[in-house]
């Protein structure tokens, strides 16, 4: 197990984690905001 084992092995996790993030950069920015409400009247 002395062959890289744990190198590929972040190799791969830094891959996926790019493609998650890639995935997921403008999510935020998709989501609807959410309403303003008006402050309380009966205060």
């Amino acid at each position: 197990m002395a062959d890289n084992y744990l190198e590929k092995h972040y190799e791969d996790y830094l891959k996926r984690k790019a493609a998650w993030e890639k995935s997921h950069r403008h999510s935020t920015a998709s989501r609807p905001q959410a309403p303003d409400h008006p402050d309380d009247e009966a205060l």
